[in-house]
């Protein structure tokens, strides 16, 4: 690690972040294995670039913005790559939830979540999983507030619609 984040101890962020992160991969990557791996290259981003950053309480935004940063970016090259070798789709089955008493709800609700459009299901995880307001979502998503607004606005009601469609 980079001794230039000589205010930010690098243990200790890990431990503060490390399970919201990886929450909020998850609901972006909808795996666990992808989720892992983005929370992996963040913590690896920050180690070698984090040390720019010189106020301490904008760590948690950095760190939120730079995972996300990093699943459209590989979003983007994953477009490009169209030769999937079917094994490699085979071998991705998600892990055991972690507690199976919540397991049966909540794997419901993050399947209907993951239905929604990408646009609105990123700000609605950080809202409701990650329970962010909308000044940190929009500094998270690179967006203005107004904008956030809409597409949670916009997320629920494509959340309803599809949960209606299940209930029928």
């Amino acid at each position: 690690m980079s001794s230039n984040n000589h205010d930010i101890d690098f243990e200790s962020l890990v431990r503060d972040h490390y399970q919201g992160l990886f929450r909020f991969g998850f609901s972006l990557a909808k795996n666990e294995s992808d989720a892992a791996d983005l929370t992996q290259e963040t913590f690896r981003i920050w180690a070698e670039k984090g040390g720019a950053l010189r106020n301490k309480s904008k760590a948690k935004s950095w760190l939120f913005t730079t995972l996300y940063r990093e699943f459209l970016r590989r979003r983007r090259r994953d477009r490009f790559q169209a030769d999937v070798e079917p094994e490699q789709l085979e071998n991705e089955m998600p892990a055991s939830e972690p507690d199976p008493a919540r397991s049966v709800d909540a794997n419901e609700a993050m399947e209907i979540l993951q239905q929604v459009d990408d646009v609105y299901r990123e700000p609605m995880a950080l809202f409701y999983v990650e329970d962010a307001s909308y000044k940190e979502i929009a500094e998270k998503l690179d967006i203005p507030i107004g904008t956030v607004m809409s597409r949670l606005s916009r997320g629920k009601t494509q959340l309803r619609k599809l949960m209606r469609q299940r209930m029928e």
